[in-house]
This record gives C-alpha cells, structure tokens and sequence, in this order.
C-alpha cells in the first residue's frame, strides 16, 4: 500500500493507492486484482478486497466502489451497495464515518480527496476522457455541496501512466486543445510522425490547482514501467494479451472507520 504524504497526516483520514503486490489471484490476474469485470474468479477478488478493506480498519461490506465507464459523473455515498447494485460513476464523495470509498485503475489515474475540517473525503478515477470531461473538478463540487472547501481540500494524484509510454493520435491532441490551448503544454514529441506524448498526472496536477485546491500531490508512480507493482492495460495491450487485473485505490473517514465492524 502506498501512501500520500499529503493524506498521510491528514487527521482522521486512513487511505491507500494499493498495488499488485500480495493478494491471491493467479495467471495474468497475479496478486492483488480488485476488479470484478476483468474475468478474474468473483471469489478470488472477494478476498483481494478483503485485504484492502483491512488495511483500511474496515469489513469488506464498508467498501464502496462504482461501475466506472470513462465519465464525469459523480455518485454521492450514504451507505455501500452490493456489487450488483453498484451505480454507473467515475468519482464518489461521501461524509460517512466508517465507509471507504474507492476507484479501480490500470493506467489511469485514481485521485484521492480529503477535507476534514468539513468532514468529506472524494475519489475519482480519471482516464483521460474523465479528466478532459471534468471528473476531477465534479468530485470538488460534490464535496462543497457536502461541506466542503477548495481551499481545504487535498488532493493526491496515484499511481498512474506516465508520459513517456502515453503515446497519443493526433484526434487525441485536438481533443484537449480544442477545449483549451493551454492544453497543449502536455503534450510532447514522439518518435512517431503525428503522435504525441501525453502527461495524464502532469494535466490533472495542473487543473486541481487552477480549481484552487488547498493541496495537490503527484506521486510520480509509472504503472506501465513498474510492473512488478501495478497493473497495465496500455502494456497488457503492447503484449497482446487477453486480459490484465486491476488496482484499487481508497480513502475513508476515522477514527471510528478504524475499527473493525462498523
């Protein structure tokens, strides 16, 4: 489990950006697969959830994820919901004691959000259709509604595709810069005529802090080079293999979060 030094000492708040390593998965699942859709045994990533719902204090059943598909939608969290019932989102807030909340990443980024002051936790999962559509500054919003503030939120960016193996077409490259030209400040030369390459955590980095975040952290972590630790669609795809597994990141609100059965 890796931690943000911007969460880390951020009181009552306990989160991690969790990686392949340990869990009880096999083959191209190997380790701490926590996605259900990739085809991995329902069972095994029962038990890989598990491992994450600990660490955080929690029981697995306090684990909150949503049914992401690449938006800017952002579901508000009372209380967890069974897998089956899990809404269609790419970002959750929620101001529950006792209930984690968490994203599932294989080259995009997981961002993690705390207020504690206001007592509202965010996390977001932001491929690059999410962050050029807003996910990230959705969550924000959502926070504020529950009592939050920009000024006082952290942010952290985890572990995610880092530029140097994010090779991008040129309909990618408009895509940003027709909503922005200040977007083009992320996109660098490839080697490849027409091609770009594109700095994901470098972009979500920069439009946290044009929101006016208190806090904003990039951890640096490449999940396509490193993969020993994380999973990878991009490197998954180069290889032609026919699946990959996926990491989870998640946050919760304590001291109460922390212990068991609540």
């Amino acid at each position: 489990m890796i931690e943000a030094r911007s969460l880390l000492n951020v009181p009552d708040v306990r989160h991690g950006f969790f990686t392949r390593e340990g869990g009880f998965s096999r083959g191209l699942y190997a380790g701490l697969n926590c996605a259900y859709g990739t085809g991995d045994v329902a069972e095994t990533v029962d038990r890989n959830r598990d491992h994450v719902a600990t660490a955080l204090g929690l029981e697995r059943a306090r684990l909150a994820t949503p049914y992401q598909h690449h938006s800017a939608d952002v579901v508000v969290v009372d209380e967890p919901w069974v897998r089956a019932e899990a809404p269609k989102a790419d970002g959750l807030v929620t101001a529950r004691r006792g209930v984690a909340i968490g994203i599932t990443t294989a080259d995009c980024a997981p961002v993690l959000f705390a207020d504690v002051d206001g007592g509202v936790i965010g996390a977001a999962h932001a491929g690059w259709r999410g962050a050029l559509g807003g996910v990230t500054d959705e969550v924000v919003s959502q926070m504020e509604v529950l009592g939050g503030k920009r000024e006082r939120i952290a942010a952290a960016v985890g572990p995610t595709i880092s530029p140097t193996n994010y090779e991008v077409g040129p309909e990618f490259r408009e895509a940003f810069v027709l909503q922005n030209p200040a977007h083009e400040h992320f996109f660098g030369p490839s080697e490849r005529p027409d091609h770009f390459m594109f700095d994901l955590p470098g972009y979500l980095e920069w439009r946290l802090k044009c929101i006016g975040l208190g806090t904003v952290e990039r951890l640096g972590l490449c999940t396509y080079a490193d993969e020993e630790r994380f999973f990878s669609y991009r490197r998954t795809t180069h290889r032609k293999e026919e699946t990959y597994g996926c990491q989870l990141s998640a946050i919760t609100l304590g001291p109460d979060a922390f212990l068991m059965g609540n």
